[in-house]
């Protein structure tokens, strides 16, 4: 990480120095707001902790719990996940805490004995190398946590709001149309009424959300009338897969998915309650914890589970629903006017938890609005950026729900109904991508390009996520992860691959480029406001395909360095060349001829372009930047 550019640094450097709405940030909640952001649950934090790095915007999140959330339900944490935990700091710390899942086991019933379950076949959990970083189960609660670090390290100094709950909201006119009216729940304002002001509301308040109700939001879909008991123990058992995740079928039991939990001791079973009469009722909900208790014994068998301790237990139904729109603008009126409410995570979509998805999926909705609206706030972009949340988001929950419904059912399925035994097992591993977080693909739009220029890089996939790849950074020669350098701090990363040319070398497509990019009033770059670091929107890397030793710095066109802080620095580290026996051209399909990538704040790909292609990139920010030169190319 880079500091000391503002002055000598001896404390913390996650510590960002406090600056614009951070610098006398109120203790109460102020009654007009740029954003607010109810529950804080993984998609609120999120979404509230990239707001953090917008010093000018004004963001609350208001909590009905007095506190932190102590027990969370969710602990499944994908690679994708953990990917965008590295862009805001804090991947190699809850590494350390979490469990790693590296391998998935599967029982079925012995065919000799059938009332004894046997493991038939074990799956390694990212065969395909699909990403660096590993599969983690890890307490909700704690993502939470490390959400909270950022927010208070933030310029903003945001913290949570804890002890109020959202009771309705009306949207009106003028600059702050939307009022808010919420009440007290917490020990000291306990049925204290207020009403705030905000320019924006994100309704991160779960599946009985009241955001949802209050913009006209309804969830469809279906319920699978498939019932499970899930808890969270401490336990002795002499079942040899204990520490290692499993699915677990039995001839007449039903079925357990079976997760170890961080921490060496804890472990997570769903344990399967069967099917649900239709005249249940909501009966099957009040299923005591002995029953379930008993039902994963003979599952087991002839396993037992000895349980001492209960950390967390609940009984539910399996459902799969999803709302037709994630903002307040009905259907009818969609391009006619911008959203002014957005909902996020369990308030949109909702569906079981046994494929991993909900915590996941959530961080990226609040990921993907989160840097919309602090680009819209601070002037950067058009209001219209705003209607591509729904546009994005709304598929990839379909997506989900359509995924999840699938593994769902084929957990809830009998040994005998299976065509083959392995068909569970191979449908693991046939569809890691999807579970794993990466088959996201966004269509065109404002901010993906049309891919016409696909071919020029293979392995950056134009509405996909910037998959990583290792490069030898020049300036001390530090072999890294290109990616693990995007922090989550609401720049665009333009990537600048260059041509064969030796570096220095005068009339190059590179030298070119670089000095359109520092100088033509189109360049992204240039609209910069004047004030600010000349990187302060725009993260430019440059990537050789020399080998790191064969330039130097003094070969480099001075856009790659550019000068920062209040001392005027250049900053040295955006130059890299290829690792002999890890070239990152070769690994992902890079043009030798030279290739532009451009990056999202949220890290998906938006455009391919040839190095030449300077009117095309100009064109592109043009519908990005608000009032850019380049809108008149």
């Amino acid at each position: 990480m880079q500091f000391h550019h503002h002055g000598y640094v001896s404390t913390n450097p996650k510590v960002q120095p406090a600056a614009g709405v951070g610098l006398n940030r109120p203790e109460e909640l102020p009654d007009q707001v740029d954003v607010l952001i109810i529950g804080t649950g993984p998609a609120g934090m999120i979404t509230a902790a990239q707001l953090s790095q917008f010093p000018d915007v004004t963001t609350r999140i208001i909590e009905r719990r007095p506190g932190r959330l102590e027990i969370g339900q969710a602990d499944g944490i994908q690679a994708r996940s953990v990917e965008t935990f590295q862009a805001f700091g804090f991947a190699p710390e809850i590494i350390a805490e979490a469990y790693h899942i590296t391998e998935m086991n599967f029982w079925q019933p012995d065919p000799e004995n059938p009332q004894n379950i046997v493991r038939t076949s074990r799956a390694v959990d990212d065969e395909m190398g699909i990403s660096e970083f590993p599969h983690l189960i890890v307490n909700q609660a704690r993502v939470l946590d490390y959400f909270a670090d950022v927010m208070r390290n933030s310029p903003t100094r945001m913290t949570p709001d804890y002890g109020w709950e959202f009771l309705g909201l009306e949207i009106g006119e003028g600059e702050y149309p939307v009022t808010v009216r919420i009440v007290g729940s917490g020990p000291e304002n306990q049925g204290q009424e207020r009403t705030i002001s905000a320019k924006y509301v994100v309704g991160s308040d779960g599946a009985r959300s009241k955001v949802r109700d209050a913009i006209g939001c309804e969830m469809s879909g279906d319920r699978a009338n498939h019932a499970w008991g899930v808890m969270d123990v401490l336990a002795n058992t002499d079942f040899p897969d204990i520490r290692t995740k499993c699915a677990i079928q039995s001839h007449d039991g039903g079925s357990i998915l079976h997760i170890p939990r961080e921490g060496g001791y804890l472990f997570r079973m769903y344990v399967d309650l069967g099917v649900v009469p239709d005249d249940d009722h909501g009966k099957i909900r009040q299923t005591p914890l002995e029953e379930i208790i008993a039902r994963a014994n003979k599952i087991l068998h002839p396993y037992t589970v000895d349980v001492k301790s209960v950390a967390w237990n609940s009984v539910y139904e399996v459902g799969h629903r999803v709302t037709h729109r994630f903002d307040d603008v009905p259907t009818s009126l969609a391009g006619t006017r911008t959203p002014r409410v957005f909902i996020t995570g369990d308030a949109c979509h909702t569906h079981s938890a046994k494929a991993g998805q909900g915590m996941n999926v959530s961080m990226q909705d609040g990921f993907n609005i989160g840097w919309k609206l602090g680009h819209v706030l601070e002037g950067r972009s058009p209001e219209s950026l705003l209607s591509t949340y729904t546009a994005e988001r709304q598929v990839i929950a379909q997506n989900l729900i359509d995924f999840d419904r699938t593994w769902s059912s084929m957990m809830a399925k009998k040994p005998e109904e299976f065509e083959n035994p392995q068909e569970l097992a191979d449908f693991y591993v046939r569809t890691a991508e999807f579970p794993a977080g990466f088959m996201t693909e966004y269509t065109q739009s404002m901010i993906v390009g049309a891919a016409r220029h696909q071919a020029l890089a293979t392995g950056y996939t134009v509405g996909k996520r910037f998959k990583s790849a290792r490069v030898a950074r020049i300036c001390d020669t530090n072999p890294l992860h290109l990616g693990h350098l995007a922090a989550a701090d609401g720049r665009w990363r333009i990537y600048v691959f260059a041509d064969a040319a030796k570096p220095g070398t005068a009339g190059s497509t590179l030298e070119k480029f670089a000095d359109w990019l520092a100088t033509d009033p189109a360049s992204p770059v240039v609209a910069t406001p004047e004030g600010l670091d000349r990187n302060a929107w725009f993260d430019v890397k440059v990537v050789y395909q020399q080998d790191h030793r064969a330039f130097d710095l003094n070969d480099v066109p001075a856009v790659f360095k550019p000068q920062v802080g209040e001392f005027g620095l250049n900053d040295l580290e955006n130059v890299f060349g290829t690792l002999p026996d890890d070239d990152i051209f070769a690994q992902r399909g890079i043009d030798r001829d030279g290739v532009v990538v451009v990056v999202r704040p949220d890290q998906y790909v938006a455009d391919v372009l040839p190095l030449a292609a300077t009117d095309e990139l100009g064109a592109f920010f043009a519908g990005v930047l608000k009032g850019h030169a380049a809108a008149q190319v």
